[in-house]
């Protein structure tokens, strides 16, 4: 028997062990994503699984962990050295200027739903391949949008029902500031060389500031007391951190000033910021990201600002798990038509089809199993109608819908069955409308605005109408003529 290689995992319909690889809950996440990116005006980018390994080592950085020592790198057989895509940023940013979309205009909001690949310790919560949502805002280096992104994802996990969560918030400045914090940084680290990492030694030369994201325990020992960047910061850095911190008030996000936060990859300026989780242990990070406004500059095109995050799918789930927020059920059938013979059967069939195509899901017996073996495989789909269907019901166009909640039953013509199924299907969109219109206006200017709108559909309907009759008429003119 083949097993699967170690650090990824399976995604089946349902897991009952580990509930977080079900494919129903991925799908509700991905749909809210998709919902949530429509609303912030985020349209979908997709890039290969695999990029040129060049690509990264500029992208992220040589010296970066990811580079270094975690990215999947072979040669095909064209002997072109290639990259499972370990992180989504630099493949956007590839697309981006490889597609010429400046020439659209400056200003892109992009998003992502993919898996990512890096070869790490299996462990609680770090996997070989994992997934990741993650957006991209091109074209504006105003604060406001470094929150617009941060508030995106926390308008994400506040609908998904997340708590106990903490937003990181730090800057590590333009490249003046970060320059007089990397000597006063430099400085420090010094009088602890012979206590440093072998890692963190390599870095102290090349990129002292990627000491303060190192995950030895000595390190961070030693990191505890080094400067602050905040000290460092020039006016414009000040002054730029100081405007998101205000937006994030104004929007009571909850936030926390995290002054040793610098990302683990070598692209970020200026805003940074992870939101964590006290219940995912050592890594615990749900989300990270930053501004970046030197990178499509630096991978060969035009110099335009851009901040982003990504968000591991499999840590948000799993947060969701532990946390034991409503969940969403397994997809089930509306209806499911047991038939007693091969005549109903055909008719099952027919309208098995008929009712899909019409957006209702529909299942049916194939197999023509004992009834109460069939009752029960409908009870465990949790279908929420059953139809019997035999020679009666042929026979007088008419079928007994029993549901399955309740054990109500109802008889219904055949020919009534899709328009009923499709009222049930979009019954809670009915409640949740009607439950809005039944709350009162709280000023006049919103009830106007409702009466103005509905008036207006009327005008609208009655023209279509009258358009419509119109067109009639002259239909009828050429064929009479």
């Amino acid at each position: 028997m083949y097993k699967i290689p170690p650090g990824v995992f399976d995604v089946i319909p349902e897991d009952e062990k580990e509930p977080w690889k079900s494919s129903y809950l991925r799908t509700f996440v991905e749909e809210e994503i998709r919902i949530l990116a429509k609303e912030f005006g985020y349209e979908e980018i997709r890039t290969p699984l695999f990029e040129r390994a060049e690509l990264f080592e500029r992208g992220v950085g040589e010296g970066s962990d990811i580079v270094s020592k975690e990215m999947y790198t072979f040669k095909d057989k064209g002997d072109r050295l290639l990259s499972l895509r370990p992180e989504g940023t630099a493949p956007v940013i590839r697309a981006f200027i490889e597609n010429n979309m400046a020439a659209q205009g400056n200003i892109h909001k992009l998003f992502y739903i993919g898996p990512m690949f890096r070869y790490e310790r299996s462990q609680a919560g770090r996997y070989r391949q994992h997934h990741q949502f993650g957006v991209e805002a091109i074209g504006n280096g105003d604060p406001e949008q470094d929150v617009e992104v941060i508030s995106m994802i926390f308008t994400l996990f506040k609908r998904l029902h997340l708590s106990e969560l903490s937003v990181c918030l730090n800057t590590i400045g333009d490249k003046e500031s970060r320059d007089a914090f990397r000597i006063a940084l430099k400085e420090y680290l010094e009088q602890y060389k012979s206590d440093l990492s072998e890692d963190s030694l390599k870095r102290l030369e090349s990129n002292p500031l990627r000491i303060l994201d190192s995950k030895d325990p000595g390190d961070k020992k030693i990191v505890e007391s080094a400067p602050s960047i905040l000290n460092y910061l020039n006016e414009k850095s000040l002054k730029h951190f100081e405007r998101v911190k205000e937006l994030l008030s104004l929007l009571q996000i909850p936030f926390v000033i995290s002054d040793k936060l610098v990302r683990g990859l070598d692209y970020y300026n200026h805003t940074v910021f992870e939101v964590v989780s006290g219940q995912l242990g050592a890594h615990n990070s749900l989300v990270g990201g930053g501004r970046y406004d030197g990178l499509i500059k630096t991978l060969g095109g035009p110099d335009l600002p851009a901040m982003g995050f990504g968000a591991g799918i499999e840590r948000i789930l799993q947060t969701m798990l532990k946390q034991t927020v409503p969940l969403p059920e397994r997809n089930r059938p509306l209806l499911f038509f047991i038939p007693l013979d091969d005549k109903a059967k055909e008719k099952c069939f027919a309208l098995t089809y008929t009712l899909r195509c019409a957006g209702i899901p529909v299942q049916m017996d194939f197999g023509g199993r004992k009834l109460n073996k069939t009752m029960q495989y409908a009870d465990k789909i949790r279908a929420s109608y059953v139809a019997i269907v035999g020679s009666d019901e042929l026979e007088k166009g008419k079928v007994e819908l029993k549901n399955m909640q309740t054990g109500h039953k109802s008889t219904v013509p055949f020919e009534s069955l899709e328009r009923i199924m499709k009222i049930e299907a979009e019954k809670t969109n009915y409640l949740k409308t009607l439950c809005e219109l039944n709350k009162p206006f709280h000023t006049s200017e919103e009830q106007s605005f409702f009466v103005e709108q509905l008036s207006s559909s009327i005008k609208e309907t009655n023209s279509v109408t009258k358009n419509l009759a119109n067109a009639l008429k002259n239909m009828e003119h050429i064929i009479e003529n």
